[in-house]
């Protein structure tokens, strides 16, 4: 049985209806019908491709919250059941969405110095029905919230960055309990994995299709992981990770604290350096490279980075870092800030996420909840709106989210359960 559409988004290449608050001139008109073909072979149903070019369309609307019936009304639907069909029941592959994704990067986006980022966010939720969520650790607040937490890979280059792939992060309660396995949607094949392992599993599949990358950065959730970094100095993968103070080190055969290594270290030593542009201008700080011993490689070495503020020496940042041994302390300092330069931009995105849901499954009693694919298609959406690139007045090509009017639309707090309480 065929999901009910509105006529007017039946054609791929239809126009964008007027009523909306998006950009609809023709070259805006023509980059959206490029991403559509670009993904239309992943959907076998005439339907489901008219369904995800409404989708998007609609994420990119001003309406204020993103919600199934919000999003149908915007977009003339009488009903949301279009909207939760497609991400609910629909026949088609979120991966293979986000392998167009990664070969787009690939083909228009690469950048020999691009820095692979792993980054977590999380997804605030009232009800406890939505796959993976819990009572965990939320980044926006720092304190322990009810939500889901997904692990997200970054492709950012000294001129932009776009997400390359996407996990969400499966508490041990969750994997263990089959009931609400099946409920949800749980294949059998995915199993409890801490989000260090789920970042190895990012970087696995992106690097093996062929993405190339000068560092790999990530804060201490992930550089405190010693198999993890194990695994990329057998992958010869340049890194800077960031670290807790009470990481061990070893200088010859000395084995100590990073910190207290650092406290020891000649402070005619530390140089000033930046490390990207921020919102007010150069980010500089102090910094120190130590040399450290144990590469597994002849020609790679393991350093101790530290960072100061220049007005507040005593706020320090450590880092690991592995590289070619002529590494030069500025391409560690350039390396390690391809994370800091997203910081601000997600800070300021998380906070308009509860704004944006969306309910595509009838849960345990009737209640309108979150499924292991929806989370993943929805998501996979998004990535791939993200990278779809515009004509700018002055010729460049920028992603199409410098476009919208809110940055809700790029980072929703996906499959709401507001009803699942």
């Amino acid at each position: 049985m065929s999901v009910p559409t509105s006529p007017h988004l039946l054609c791929p290449d239809s126009p964008t209806p007027t009523h909306l608050n998006v950009d609809t001139s023709p070259r805006w008109q023509a980059e959206l019908d490029q991403l559509c073909h670009r993904i239309s072979g992943r959907f076998a149903r005439v339907e489901a491709k008219a369904r995800a070019r409404a989708y998007l369309v609609g994420l990119l609307s001003e309406v204020e919250r993103k919600n199934a019936w919000q999003l149908a009304e915007e977009l003339g639907d009488t009903h949301p059941y279009g909207i939760q069909h497609f991400l609910g029941r629909a026949q088609w592959e979120a991966d293979l969405v986000r392998d167009d994704l990664r070969a787009y990067v690939l083909s228009r986006l690469a950048d020999p110095e691009a820095v692979l980022v792993i980054d977590e966010t999380g997804f605030l939720k009232k009800g406890n029905h939505s796959v993976g969520v819990q009572r965990q650790y939320y980044g926006t607040t720092g304190q322990i919230e009810n939500c889901q937490v997904g692990v997200f890979l970054v492709y950012a280059t000294p001129r932009n960055y776009t997400f390359l792939d996407r996990a969400l992060y499966l508490p041990e309660r969750w994997a263990s309990d089959t009931q609400r396995r099946q409920e949800v949607g749980i294949p059998e094949t995915v199993q409890f994995a801490t989000k260090a392992q789920l970042a190895r599993q990012l970087l696995e599949r992106t690097l093996e299709a062929g993405v190339s990358a000068a560092w790999v950065s990530a804060d201490e959730v992930y550089g405190h992981d010693y198999s993890l970094r194990l695994w990329l100095e057998q992958y010869r993968q340049a890194y800077v990770l960031t670290v807790p103070t009470s990481t061990q080190v070893w200088v010859d055969a000395l084995n100590c604290r990073i910190d207290e290594l650092a406290a020891s270290w000649p402070e005619e030593e530390w140089v000033r350096l930046s490390c990207g542009e921020g919102s007010k201008g150069p980010r500089e700080y102090e910094w120190i490279a130590m040399p450290l011993s144990g590469s597994p490689a002849p020609t790679w070495q393991r350093w101790g980075l530290v960072r100061r503020k220049c007005n507040q020496p005593q706020e320090l940042d450590y880092f690991l870092v592995f590289a070619p041994a002529n590494t030069t302390l500025q391409a560690m300092v350039e390396g390690g800030g391809g994370a800091g330069r997203l910081k601000p931009v997600l800070k300021r995105t998380r906070g308009k996420w509860d704004s944006t849901s969306m309910r595509c499954a009838l849960g345990r009693d009737g209640t309108v909840t979150s499924r292991w694919q929806c989370w993943l298609m929805l998501i996979s959406q998004l990535c791939k709106l993200m990278n779809q690139p515009i004509i700018c007045k002055k010729g460049g090509r920028y992603p199409l989210y410098f476009r919208l009017a809110s940055p809700a639309t790029l980072y929703p707090n996906s499959l709401d359960s507001t009803h699942a309480a």
